[in-house]
């Protein structure tokens, strides 16, 4: 007998099925016993009435792996309206040792620092699980709307020869007797691949060596990277920006909306065109200084409110940042060269997505690098592919965990986070 998952049982009522998974909950009353099963799709309800069964039920703890077979039977109160009648009950490993908190509670009560040293439990909770389903679903939608729009996906080193990003801030490592680091990002490496396929994209890791201990940072997190060429400046990348977040939203409402029902969760709609202001004028906003060189948590906060209140959107442009506070490779914007054509995304309050307009030519490198006191021998492997003719072109990223959780209302990038790297936790 094929085993069916708890989400089917409706399409066979009446019939002798076989579910396998977690003893999620027991509840033993004097005349009958319930065993609720959970496995990949939900739950499952089991009636038991027969002595030798409810013993066997008795000695299960909770999260024990069990096998059930059992007559589907229509029970408007039960889980999915059915439940499992005249089951036999056998289980598929030892009586499991229950994690330090109740998984088959609504809410999972034990404290985030608890959560993260029992994740491989903890993780079991529906709360937990549909916040990394969504996740997984935004990813699929990623993927979708860039392959639908020619994008080309690609697969970048992890180890670099060079702290070139940001000096200080990356973790460095032994490479055969010789010094390696962890990328900080696929930048570079994805701009090299616009000259040979113009639109590409990567899902991976990045890693920041960064001391930084709030709920928003990780050390290790997931990158959605995106770069394409021929554009006329950085507002063409932000509408396949645009696109792309609409995409991944359909998506998660396509293959997550069991976890967001879950969680209780609305999907935000995504602006036709999303609001944009410029650095300048967003600093008048948040009340901030004329000469802030860059916007702080509470100013996002502040431009977040402005945008849901005057155009109804929970996402905002915020272009022009300052050349001081962008990576050497930004192209300047020919209006107003000491600010950028650059931008990043806010969502609800918080800085998604940071994005922009790449310089194209060599010479304009060399002036960059120059510009900033640096020398080109730690960028020439890179800096040298502009030698052979690269076209206008730009980019962006995204931070999925940032995202997942200012889409969940998460309090900290940790709850969304199977496994989170960060400061002070590198277990389990």
């Amino acid at each position: 007998m094929q085993r069916i998952l708890s989400s089917q049982l409706t399409h066979h009522a009446g019939a002798t099925v076989r579910i396998a998974g977690w003893v999620h909950r027991r509840r033993l009353l004097k005349s009958v016993a319930f065993l609720i099963v959970r496995d990949a799709a939900g739950l499952a309800q089991v009636v038991v009435t027969d002595p030798a069964v409810r013993a066997a039920v008795e000695s299960l703890p909770e999260e024990t792996v069990v096998e059930v077979v059992g007559t589907v039977v229509v029970n408007a109160t039960a889980p999915a309206g059915v439940e499992l009648a005249e089951p036999t009950v056998r289980p598929l490993g030892p009586p499991a040792v229950p994690p330090p908190f109740d998984l088959y509670r609504p809410t999972l009560t034990a404290t985030l620092p608890t959560q993260l040293d029992h994740a491989p439990a903890a993780l079991r909770h529906p709360t937990r699980s549909a916040a990394l389903r969504i996740s997984a679903a935004a990813v699929a939608g990623f993927r979708a709307a860039l392959d639908a729009s020619g994008f080309v996906e690609i697969h970048t080193p992890k180890v670099v020869a060079s702290s070139t990003e940001s000096g200080a801030n990356v973790f460095a490592l032994d490479w055969f007797g010789r010094p390696a680091y962890l990328a900080q990002s696929p930048q570079f490496y994805k701009q090299l691949m616009v000259g040979v396929f113009e639109r590409v994209y990567e899902v991976g890791p990045v890693f920041r060596a960064e001391p930084h201990d709030t709920v928003r940072h990780l050390a290790q997190y997931t990158s959605l990277d995106v770069e394409l060429g021929f554009v006329a400046d950085h507002r063409d990348v932000m509408a396949v920006l645009r696109e792309t977040l609409a995409g991944m939203l359909a998506e998660v409402a396509a293959r997550a909306g069991g976890a967001l029902a879950t969680l209780g969760l609305a999907l935000p709609e995504v602006p036709a065109e999303i609001p944009a202001v410029h650095f300048t004028e967003a600093l008048k906003i948040a009340g901030a200084p004329a000469d802030e060189p860059d916007l702080a948590p509470a100013h996002e906060r502040a431009l977040g409110e402005w945008a849901l209140h005057e155009h109804g959107s929970d996402f905002l442009f915020v272009t022009g940042y300052p050349m001081a506070k962008r990576p050497f490779y930004t192209h300047p914007d020919p209006a107003r060269p000491t600010h950028s054509n650059g931008f990043d995304l806010l969502f609800r309050g918080m800085e998604l997505v940071t994005g922009g307009q790449r310089l194209h030519r060599h010479e304009d490198y060399l002036a960059a690098l120059a510009a900033r006191g640096e020398p080109v021998e730690p960028y020439a492997g890179y800096v040298d592919a502009f030698r052979h003719g690269m076209p206008p072109h730009g980019g962006f990223a995204i931070g999925l965990e940032r995202f997942v959780a200012r889409l969940t209302g998460a309090a900290n990038v940790r709850e969304v986070t199977a496994f989170p790297r960060d400061l002070h936790r590198l277990t389990p």
